[in-house]
């Protein structure tokens, strides 16, 4: 496994969030506007970048193959919704911290390090295996996420209007929208002009930037002490990102016969947390310092934890 895939991935992340940091710093945003980029990121350009993913995936594999990596994925996340509730129980995490911890569990960092990580060690025929977990995840995020972190906003704010619960319509969005049409898009092999392709391309490559510098903006605001001093933080990435995905490839490997589809699990199940539970406690209003620092510390310990995992691949 080349490692320099993965520490190339690492610079250009902490490059964009010093953009961010940059950004706060010299007074060019601020809260406010950081909260209205997260509401775009979330509703319009990451749901954009995974229809763009089917768009432009060359190389097919059959509707029973794609079944089998969506049962696949589904069962993961059922499991790590619910060890996201034994983590930070194990750990003594305070009750009014814990949807953070579940949030980092949950969701890792899918887009912008496992496609290009995935490609490159794991070899493009798995990119399509990538975007199966891209929809599902955005149907979690969505959906059991929106919901988590706006009854933690509620919570936090209770003199604000911030609705908790969820009803059907909340469910009905351009995340969930756009996740089945990307699968009915890939499965029908349906074409569009490449100005059209052309067009969603550049929306969605402004969603890592974006979240980058959204993060820069969190980032800007914390002392290193609140990022590199929480050792519960240490103890959890070593749970999650490695004794997780082992334990992952102990569970799927004699249900799952094809190889591409299990290495390509474990590897996003090693992922650091992702940038979108961020985005939307942002936009809901409710505390993302923890997962703020679980971001940046997940990241830079993947360097190391992700190596390990795929010795036992």
């Amino acid at each position: 496994m080349d490692i320099w895939i993965v520490q190339k991935q690492m610079i250009i992340i902490f490059v964009l969030i010093l953009i961010g940091v940059y950004l706060y710093k010299r007074g060019h945003l601020s809260n406010s506007s950081a909260k209205q980029l997260s509401w775009i990121i979330v509703n319009i350009t990451n749901p954009v970048m995974l229809l763009v993913a089917a768009l432009t995936e060359e190389e097919k594999v059959s509707a029973g193959e794609v079944g089998i990596a969506l049962l696949a994925f589904a069962a993961m996340y059922a499991i790590l919704i619910a060890i996201s509730y034994l983590i930070p129980v194990l750990l003594g995490v305070e009750r009014d911290e814990r949807y953070s911890y579940r949030m980092m569990s949950i969701f890792g960092n899918v887009g912008f390090i496992g496609i290009p990580f995935c490609a490159a060690v794991l070899g493009t025929g798995s990119l399509i295996f990538v975007s199966v977990c891209g929809f599902t995840i955005n149907l979690l995020l969505y959906t059991y996420c929106a919901e988590q972190l706006r009854d933690v906003a509620a919570g936090q704010h209770p003199d604000e209007d911030i609705k908790a619960g969820h009803s059907l319509k909340d469910m009905i969005n351009s995340g969930t929208v756009l996740s089945v049409i990307t699968v009915v898009v890939y499965l029908l092999d349906i074409k569009v002009p490449d100005a059209i392709r052309s067009t969603l391309g550049h929306i969605g490559n402004c969603t890592t930037f974006l979240s980058m510098v959204v993060l820069g903006v969190s980032v800007a605001q914390m002392v290193p002490r609140q990022v590199f001093t929480k050792w519960k933080l240490y103890v959890f990435v070593v749970l999650r990102q490695i004794l997780v995905p082992v334990m992952l490839i102990f569970i799927m490997r004699p249900f799952i016969k094809n190889e591409l589809i299990l290495y390509t699990l474990v590897v996003l199940s090693a992922m650091p947390a992702g940038n979108m539970p961020l985005m939307m406690a942002k936009q809901y209003g409710a505390r993302e310092d923890m997962i703020s620092a679980g971001i940046i510390l997940t990241t830079v310990l993947s360097i190391v934890t992700i190596p390990i995992v795929m010795l036992f691949l």
